[in-house]
């Protein structure tokens, strides 16, 4: 059993002061009356929050295939660190997972070394190449979604016969929207940043094209389509479209895109990730799409990298940035604090959201599954390396100060993650 204490437990609409007793991986008590049971294990949430445990829903673990990078073990470890409970991992690993034995390397891998749940995607197309389609049945019951993230699927009628199969189960399909023709070897946002640093720039064009192709095709099929880390002001506009005329489209961003914009670049692999950061306006269009309930979840797009990946300048700096450690603060610090969003926003957006469309446990009332996290959002620190767990140190926010620090996780009625102050 575990007693948590003296906390300001959300109760789906504020934070109240109250205990929280979990016994046998469940929430069995709420309330300011709780007590502890015999040989529970106390953690003094003390001016912090208790809050459902968060869910992201695109990160990549890097295994199997590219353990340089990052592990299930520390990938997971950093998860909790986070705050999350649960993580869903991008398929573009080796072997990629597009049948159920290379997915089952997958899963063994996650159930010896996860210390947090683990719900992994499935490709859409055999080896992500944008041409065979998967087994959808198959794979199904045991993957949170499909998707070839890294790539976008360029072939239309592929990417058809793709949202017919996977309509069929039920299930949702993750889209990278890229159009590679209008890549044209950019690296970065093809903007006022780019051209007086005389960079090559990928146009807001190759995301929202795609964006608009995969939302017709989902008018066509009925397919359940979660669009993947959208950045370009227009993306958001067609989501919105999309849900007014009552689609069933769904899309996510970043923490990175609603803190900074191109002209916040530097001259670092640390800014470069895919899609781009893209201008001051893209960034105040995603601002607005969080507020509006237009943009359904935060995603990490967590992207480990080693340090000679990142440490190649712009250009040549592999692509993407460490982040599920921060970006719980990250959004409380750059769009909760500045009153962008409010506080039940960003709990909709980065625990309950992400659940509901992706039909994932957990919660904070009596019955659910214990997966909760406590933080002190009055709190701050600076990010520098040395905070990290995970292997990937490469972030935009390095030298940030950043409000929020997580003082437990618990996940699964397990105790995944606790600062020093709680250990006994």
């Amino acid at each position: 059993m575990i007693f948590i204490k003296n906390g300001r437990v959300w109760n789906g609409a504020e934070l109240v002061e109250g205990n929280v007793l979990v016994t046998d991986g469940v929430i069995s008590a709420v309330g300011a009356d709780v007590t502890p049971g015999l040989g529970c294990r106390v953690i003094d949430a003390a001016g912090a929050a208790v809050l459902p445990g968060l869910v992201d829903v695109h990160v990549h673990l890097r295994e199997p295939g590219y353990s340089y990078k990052e592990t299930i073990a520390d990938g997971t470890r950093a998860a909790a660190h986070g705050g999350f409970t649960t993580v869903c991992p991008m398929p573009n690993l080796n072997p990629a997972p597009d049948t159920p034995e290379h997915l089952q390397e997958q899963l063994d891998l996650i159930e010896r070394d996860a210390c947090i749940e683990v719900k992994p995607y499935a490709t859409i197309t055999r080896l992500r190449m944008g041409n065979e389609l998967v087994d959808y049945d198959a794979l199904a019951p045991r993957v949170a979604g499909f998707s070839d993230d890294g790539t976008g699927v360029q072939d239309g009628e592929v990417m058809r016969r793709a949202m017919e199969g996977i309509a069929k189960t039920g299930m949702v399909l993750a889209a990278h929207c890229e159009v590679d023709s209008l890549l044209r070897g950019g690296y970065i946002h093809d903007g006022e940043y780019a051209r007086e640093h005389g960079h090559r720039g990928i146009c807001s064009e190759s995301e929202w094209r795609e964006v608009e192709r995969d939302i017709e095709l989902s008018r066509a099929t009925g397919c359940r389509l979660h669009i993947c880390h959208v950045s370009a002001k227009e993306s958001v506009e067609l989501v919105r479209r999309a849900k007014q005329e009552g689609l069933p489209v769904t899309c996510e961003t970043g923490a990175h895109y609603l803190a900074f914009c191109d002209a916040d670049l530097q001259e670092d692999g640390r800014f470069k990730m895919n899609p781009p950061l893209r201008s001051a306006s893209d960034r105040e269009a995603l601002l607005r799409g969080v507020a509006d309930g237009t943009i359904d979840c935060i995603a990490s797009d967590h992207a480990p990298h080693s340090d000679s990946e990142k440490s190649r300048g712009l250009e040549k700096s592999a692509m993407g940035v460490t982040g599920i450690e921060l970006s719980l603060p990250a959004v409380y610090t750059y769009a909760v604090k500045p009153g962008h969003i409010s506080f039940a926003r960003m709990i909709e957006l980065m625990a309950d959201a992400p659940r509901r469309i992706f039909n994932i446990e957990g919660g904070l009332r009596p019955g659910d599954r214990a997966d909760l996290t406590v933080v002190d959002f009055d709190s701050k620190f600076t990010v520098g390396r040395d905070m990290f767990l995970s292997r990937g140190k490469a972030t935009p926010f390095e030298g940030k100060e950043l409000w929020g620090v997580v003082r437990a996780t618990v996940a699964d009625g397990k105790i995944a993650y606790v600062d020093n102050a709680q250990k006994q």
